[in-house]
């Protein structure tokens, strides 16, 4: 399986995917914003494109849909509750499902809090790739989550967090949906001053291009972000200057997390 990630150069930061596979050199158009951008991508890498799969609704992941579409002939898969908010939609996927194309096969995972339909994607560990890939649209970011703002829910979130998303192995590549890495680590680093690792990584990235950003792990994001660090005894101290009252449970820290990251 071949991941090709383009940096769409809008103002929401989008990445847009195409998801290859090298035997038949089939592919999978994931969140297009710029449809015709994504078909310069198939040519450009010698894809056919058989299928559009959205994370979720928001405009910025499904605009490209009706370009590839009509010119590929390719159907649109979302979750069942995106079922009439994608125009088109043909499918509509629930936990458990698999996508399969050719030698890819992504794993359908519910992960509301964003909106109440979004999807992730887990390519596990097999013969053609040897360690997992979650594509996790815009629930994880780079050392940060997904926002809550427009019909989602943080509590939701939460829970997707621990259910779906913390019991992956360290090794899990991933890729979100948007490049937001710099101002993620500024934000980690007002959360956590002393972590090292966010501090490595704000100088790695400083003077990198959002198509040259670096593919993390899932075992480094637990390093630096603080979604993912929520016993962070220095996480919490800090927490308490700004919500003196805040409870001793893990939710009321991603909840304070999130309300700070909104602002900023």
């Amino acid at each position: 399986m071949q991941v090709i990630r383009r940096f769409m150069n809008n103002p929401l930061r989008n990445f847009n995917y195409l998801i290859g596979c090298e035997e038949t050199r089939q592919a999978i158009a994931l969140d297009p914003l710029d449809g015709e951008q994504m078909l310069q991508l198939a040519a450009e890498y010698g894809y056919d494109i058989k299928l559009i799969v959205n994370t979720h609704e928001h405009h910025d992941h499904i605009e490209g849909n009706p370009v590839v579409k009509a010119a590929t002939g390719a159907p649109v898969w979302a979750h069942q509750s995106a079922m009439g908010k994608i125009p088109q939609q043909a499918r509509g996927l629930v936990a458990g499902d698999w996508v399969e194309l050719g030698t890819i096969r992504l794993q359908v995972l519910y992960t509301p809090g964003h909106t109440p339909g979004h999807l992730c994607l887990l390519a596990p560990a097999s013969q053609y790739d040897p360690v997992p890939i979650l594509f996790s649209g815009d629930t994880l970011f780079n050392a940060a989550a997904g926002n809550c703002r427009n019909g989602g829910n943080v509590d939701e979130m939460y829970d997707t967090f621990v259910s779906q998303l913390m019991p992956l192995p360290d090794e899990t590549i991933l890729y979100p949906g948007h490049d937001y890495m710099k101002t993620n680590l500024a934000f980690a680093l007002n959360r956590e001053p002393a972590n090292r690792m966010a501090e490595y990584w704000t100088d790695q990235v400083q003077a990198l291009e959002p198509d040259d950003m670096p593919v993390m792990t899932l075992g480094q994001e637990r390093q630096y972000n603080p979604f993912l660090r929520l016993h962070e005894v220095r996480i919490r101290e800090q927490l308490l200057q700004d919500f003196p009252q805040l409870g001793q449970a893990d939710r009321d820290v991603f909840r304070a997390l999130r309300q700070l990251r909104d602002q900023w």
